[in-house]
């Protein structure tokens, strides 16, 4: 069995110990909800004590933003190399559109007492799994190929489709039609970070 060696439970320190906890949060969160996530059974099944968690986490609200984070992280979505931005983004955010409406679909039962508790609750997961994605290289990319001037390009601006994409998604809950996402490119996001022409 996982953690046992010789019918003794080892001692996990560091970055294991603290996945496994993330880990056992995540699937507590799924199987029952986060108004049944306690921090004991979470400790329970991650084989430690309830006062290892607490030195990690102050409570389950922010234990919970982690474990999201933790599985974002674990999960990232392929970042394609289509040979544009535009081509990069749709390509991306097409694939985030169905996953990211199937985790609503997912949160919205799991997850409904936890957002109730926080008002800010959806943002702050927004934000933790667009964070996690490293999204980086698809900016990179696109400043390499000369589509766009890195220093112009604010955090605001990197996070622009996303925050788009996920407001759209709130509204509807179903997956985006690939038409809205290229509307989104088209009129609002690729005007604002595309590097203007040369002059002639």
């Amino acid at each position: 069995m996982a953690g046992k060696v010789a019918g003794k439970q080892t001692r996990r320190r560091g970055a294991e110990l603290e996945t496994a906890l993330l880990e056992a949060a995540w699937n507590d969160l799924i199987e029952r909800g986060y108004e049944n996530l306690t921090l004991d059974a979470v400790a329970a099944q991650a084989g430690t004590s309830r006062p290892v968690i607490a030195r990690r986490w102050p409570d389950r609200h922010a234990l919970v933003i982690a474990a999201v984070k933790n599985w974002a992280t674990h999960n990232q979505l392929p970042l394609a190399d289509t040979g544009s931005l535009r081509g990069d983004l749709l390509a991306y955010l097409q694939a985030k559109s169905i996953q990211r409406a199937e985790l609503m679909a997912v949160f919205g039962v799991r997850l409904a007492a936890f957002v109730a508790e926080d008002a800010h609750a959806a943002k702050h997961l927004a934000e933790a799994i667009t964070a996690a994605q490293g999204l980086d290289e698809l900016w990179d990319r696109a400043a390499a190929r000369g589509e766009i001037d890195p220093d112009t390009l604010s955090p605001r601006l990197r996070a622009l489709p996303f925050d788009l994409v996920g407001a759209e998604l709130a509204r509807t809950g179903r997956p985006l039609p690939i038409e809205t996402i290229e509307e989104i490119l088209d009129t609002i996001v690729l005007p604002l970070v595309s590097r203007p022409p040369a002059n002639p």
